[in-house]
């Protein structure tokens, strides 16, 4: 993986719509989970409202915007879920 490369794990409707079990994201810049999202986004427009509304984790916690993301990390990303 290439230095400043994060390898996203996928899961649900994310896997599908990409078809793929991860993907790499290049971080240039900023390398935190809002930063992560916005790269996510401009790769895949067409996931847009979805990945508004999924939750990042990292290293097996749930992130917040400024948690710091590095290529040695374990990160996954998780869509909403509903049921009731």
């Amino acid at each position: 993986m290439e230095r400043g490369t994060v390898q996203v794990r996928l899961f649900a409707r994310f896997r599908d719509a990409i078809g793929a079990e991860s993907v790499a994201v290049p971080l240039p810049g900023s390398r935190t989970a809002l930063a992560l999202r916005r790269q996510l986004n401009e790769l895949y427009p067409d996931l847009g409202g979805l990945l508004q509304h999924s939750a990042i984790a990292v290293n097996g916690e749930f992130a917040d915007d400024e948690t710091p993301v590095t290529p040695n990390d374990e990160v996954a990303l998780l869509p909403p879920v509903s049921g009731g």
